[in-house]
């Protein structure tokens, strides 16, 4: 069987996408962790499917490079944006896209050339977890949130395995995010994946997840209402939200994203 796919990447973050709406698609866990394998595979972070849908755009199906379902991703989420606009999604709205993932609903802007938008879910301050040496957080997938100075010097690799496989998060599972404030509205974060098992290069949700972390730990503050701008391996990504007395909500990740090229394999 020919499957058709395409490759793209947000800040580094790296996805194939399938346009499964019409083509027969096999969600078959073993296969999908080859076709991520950086050998003997296509090589990826994870494996986006775009299916219809009725109440929206489309649908959002993420895959991990283990092969597992996983929840939201949003740096895929906004290669997902880039991808439905090559294939004409949806054909009356330019550069607008209202799509469905395991979170709920989003919408996505392409406000620039290879520059993409993606609106997260609001987040209730009540779900925030603050400890003495973490904040933890669900932005659409479960982060560990850890500040440091000079996140660069740490090996993201070892202290992100300890902390993923804590007895607490073994069920689930949790990403895992070191963050330094470099400045007033300046973050750098490098991130542990689950599902990957390794840092990558950014992560979408991580980053929104850092950024709510700061600032409701008084680290940061949006008073202004402008863009947080963060450092990662893979480029810079922006968050901005508007807080409430009790919520985070009217969330937007920001960043670049590209496109890798085309193929298809035989499966």
């Amino acid at each position: 069987m020919k499957l058709d796919f395409f490759k793209y990447q947000g800040t580094g973050n790296d996805f194939i996408l399938i346009d499964s709406r019409e083509q027969i698609v096999k969600e078959d866990p073993f296969l999908f962790k080859k076709l991520c394998d950086r050998h003997f595979g296509i090589g990826s972070d994870g494996i986006i499917l775009i299916q219809n849908d009725s109440k929206s755009d489309f649908y959002m199906k993420y895959y991990n490079s283990d092969g597992k379902e996983s929840t939201m991703c949003g740096n895929g989420g906004r290669c997902a944006i880039f991808f439905a606009k090559t294939l004409e999604i949806p054909k009356k709205r330019i550069n607008q896209t209202y799509f469905r993932a395991i979170d709920g609903f989003h919408y996505g802007f392409i406000k620039r050339e290879r520059v993409v938008s993606i609106n997260l879910i609001d987040i209730k301050k009540d779900i925030i977890e603050i400890y003495p040496k973490h904040v933890f957080l669900n932005t659409g997938s479960p982060h560990h949130i850890v500040f440091i100075k000079k996140v660069n010097k740490i090996n993201v690799y070892q202290e992100g395995r300890k902390i993923r496989f804590q007895n607490s998060y073994l069920k689930e599972g949790v990403n895992v995010n070191f963050v330094e404030i470099v400045d007033k509205n300046i973050l750098q974060v490098r991130t542990y994946e689950r599902g990957v098992e390794k840092e990558t290069l950014s992560c979408g949700t991580g980053v929104t997840a850092s950024v709510i972390a700061a600032c409701e730990t008084n680290k940061i503050s949006n008073s202004d209402q402008k863009e947080i701008l963060v450092n990662t391996l893979g480029g810079k990504l922006f968050v901005s939200f508007i807080k409430t007395s009790n919520e985070y909500k009217n969330i937007y990740l920001t960043g670049s994203v590209g496109f890798i090229f085309r193929g298809c394999v035989f499966i």
